[in-house]
């Protein structure tokens, strides 16, 4: 499940807006803290609101990943432009790819809910997994867009839409 993170913060790192501790924390924070609370909301939903979200959640995490995707991929191919202006750690930026990358999670916290598991456990772990490999993704795409400048911002770009598509698909053919 710390994938998609992992994937999206990797391409936040390339922006190169994430190199201070203050927003690399933010960042990989809010994304454990959303993978921690999104299973938490999922097992005490239970089964009553999942025929309500489940039709659409996997569209919600593809518009939300292909809009910062799509945006990344503009300021990438626009060389007047700097970089992309959000600072991905900040505002409804860090809201929308926290809540993308952690739909999933809900509806793992549902399964847990219906087989009786007790949710607090595995939610700590993937809350911390994640942050973790946040955290690392974040680094790790530091030093690629530091390297390879703009053309790490595009595949950024491109790596975000394709993890939504790819929620997008995995749903579709459940």
């Amino acid at each position: 499940m710390a994938m998609d993170a992992f994937a999206v913060c990797l391409g936040a790192g390339t922006l190169r807006q994430t190199t201070g501790a203050r927003s690399t924390f933010r960042l990989s924070f809010h994304f454990g803290l959303f993978q921690f609370l999104m299973p938490v909301v999922g097992w005490f939903a239970g089964t009553t609101i999942v025929r309500y979200i489940a039709a659409y959640d996997h569209w919600v995490a593809f518009a939300l990943l292909a809009f910062v995707g799509i945006r990344m991929l503009r300021s990438g191919f626009d060389d007047s432009s700097e970089s992309y202006m959000n600072d991905p750690s900040r505002g409804w930026s860090l809201v929308m790819l926290s809540i993308a990358t952690s739909i999933d999670a809900l509806a793992i916290g549902l399964s847990l809910a219906i087989m009786g598991v007790t949710i607090w456990y595995p939610a700590v772990v993937i809350g911390v997994v994640t942050g973790l490999v946040s955290w690392l993704g974040l680094r790790l795409g530091n030093v690629l867009g530091g390297k390879f400048g703009k053309r790490m911002e595009i595949a950024g770009g491109i790596v975000l839409i394709l993890i939504g598509i790819r929620i997008l698909i995995a749903h579709i053919m459940e």
